[in-house]
């Protein structure tokens, strides 16, 4: 029951991984942000993104769309 909760909830965090870009909805801090390594915070869960020259496409108040080399996502 706690999978429809979660896909019904607009707020839950969600992580989109396409062609080198990672989208994240509903996050709600940068904890750091350098060009090898994001690390996002959305209530007590930790979002790593690792990779080489990343960059932000776009950052909304509770979107960020992240382009670059993606090594990998750590949650």
């Amino acid at each position: 029951m706690r999978k429809i909760k979660e896909f019904l909830n607009p707020q839950s965090l969600k992580i989109t991984y396409l062609n080198n870009q990672v989208n994240v909805l509903n996050y709600d801090d940068i904890v750091l942000l350098t060009d090898d390594k994001i690390i996002l915070k959305k209530d007590q869960k930790i979002i790593t993104i690792n990779g080489n020259n990343l960059t932000l496409l776009k950052l909304l108040d509770e979107e960020i769309l992240i382009q670059g080399y993606i090594k990998n996502i750590e949650l």
